[in-house]
């Protein structure tokens, strides 16, 4: 009665997409190249909107911080699939696990209020064109998105 199995996690070990060490290195230059792109967009999207004079609007604004949280999803869980693509280990500690988890789920919770305050912004341009740019000022815009 006083033995109990006292074990505790440490670590995870990740699978793979494959076992084939052929497609290791064609699956991670696919990765590497859908992360790239993924990536140089949306910063290239965010330096357009800051740059532009022309695309200083709240929708854009929003936009910007939109292009942000999904380079963040990117650069939170691509990297360590990367590193496990070619690594033998394919180890996570239980405490990198939860980080990227949290991170994740902050994420997902950021993007949810970001578009919500995207529908409200749409709205207001729809529903009151004519007060549009008084209702949706600069302060206003800041306001939401420090919110979320």
């Amino acid at each position: 009665m006083g033995e109990e199995n006292c074990t505790s996690v440490t670590e995870f070990i990740l699978l793979g997409l494959t076992d084939v060490p052929e497609l290791r290195v064609f699956l991670f230059m696919v990765f590497l190249l859908i992360y790239g792109v993924t990536v140089w967009g949306n910063l290239g999207m965010m330096a357009l909107i800051q740059v532009s004079s022309r695309l200083h609007t709240p929708m854009y604004f929003f936009l910007s911080h939109l292009s942000f949280v999904d380079f963040c999803y990117s650069t939170i869980i691509v990297p360590k699939m990367l590193a496990n693509i070619l690594n033998e280990d394919k180890a996570i500690t239980f405490l990198g696990c939860m980080v990227q988890f949290y991170l994740f789920c902050t994420c997902v919770v950021t993007e949810v209020f970001l578009l919500a305050v995207m529908a409200y912004d749409r709205f207001v341009a729809i529903c009151n064109p004519l007060l549009y740019m008084v209702t949706m000022s600069q302060n206003l815009c800041v306001e939401l998105i420090e919110c979320d």
